[in-house]
């Protein structure tokens, strides 16, 4: 048994990592047309888009919570969290927008635009989230 296996079981996962979650249960859950001719986008190398990789993440491990729960739990996995994501995901104006099954994985979308906001603008929070690195030019 590998050391990846023996941690999943014993933090009581189904799947090692979000990788694992989406080749082996995910992509055969959303079965969908995903062709040049469809409104529906998905890009075979999803884990390139920043985006898409929080977002399935996040897919993974409610899934690993709700599956617990029993009941409705999956049901609340679907509404609450996998649907509204892979919605955003499938949308052709989403992350991958340029990417397609045929053509494959295409970086063309950039960071979005910023402007630095002037230093007595905001009042910084006393969390110091603020002070974690800046991506704003000079």
């Amino acid at each position: 048994m590998s050391e990846d296996t023996s941690n999943t079981q014993a933090q009581g996962k189904v799947y090692a990592g979000v990788t694992e979650f989406v080749g082996e249960y995910l992509s055969k859950l959303y079965q969908r047309q995903v062709t040049d001719i469809s409104d529906t986008v998905w890009c075979p190398e999803w884990w390139r888009h920043p985006e898409a990789a929080v977002r399935l993440d996040a897919v993974w491990q409610a899934w690993e919570h709700f599956r617990m729960k029993g009941g409705p739990g999956i049901s609340v996995w679907f509404l609450e969290h996998a649907d509204p994501h892979m919605t955003k995901l499938f949308d052709p104006r989403g992350p991958f927008k340029y990417c397609s099954v045929r053509n494959g994985h295409k970086e063309m979308l950039s960071s979005l635009p910023l402007k630095k906001p002037e230093d007595d603008q905001w009042s910084e929070p006393d969390n110091g989230l603020w002070n974690k690195g800046s991506n704003y030019p000079a």
